[in-house]
């Protein structure tokens, strides 16, 4: 068990969850929006209600258990997540497999920019978490050992 975090590791757990939140709420409200793109497979909207919950998800694993594990997932959900909006932004990717065209190369919804900017905000503070608690001492059967090495046996 990590020892206890501090003020600034509490603060970057906060604007992960927060990012994290804002992205989900984002995507759940636009999704209904494009319910028409879809494949055999899979809806756009789908996509983005899977991409909510999984961001949802990781928020609150983070909040709840803030680990290099949690710390992870909350920055694999947020960098995908803005990696994604920029891509599809930009490049006419096209059909992939299963997954519908999603291009879209506007700005124009309020929620597309917001959600862009939460995404990077949360992969940003997610990923110096991760960084952050890598450094904390570790405990090692119940002993805290410093830099993972443990004190040579006597002769």
């Amino acid at each position: 068990m990590p020892a206890r975090l501090s003020t600034r590791e509490w603060t970057l757990v906060g604007v992960v969850v927060a990012g994290l939140v804002l992205d989900a709420i984002v995507h759940f409200d636009l999704a209904s929006a494009f319910a028409g793109n879809k494949t055999s497979f899979i809806s756009e909207a789908a996509i983005f209600r899977i991409q909510s919950t999984a961001a949802l998800i990781a928020a609150a694993a983070l909040l709840i258990r803030p680990r290099r594990y949690t710390a992870g997932l909350a920055f694999v959900i947020a960098a995908s997540a803005v990696v994604a909006v920029f891509v599809y932004r930009y490049v006419d990717v096209g059909k992939i497999g299963p997954i519908p065209n999603m291009y879209d190369p506007f700005w124009a919804p309020t929620g597309k920019w917001l959600s862009a900017i939460a995404e990077l905000v949360a992969a940003l503070a997610s990923g110096t978490l991760l960084f952050v608690l890598g450094k904390q001492p570790r405990a090692i059967g119940g002993t805290v050992w410093r830099n993972h090495a443990r004190p040579e046996a006597a002769p």
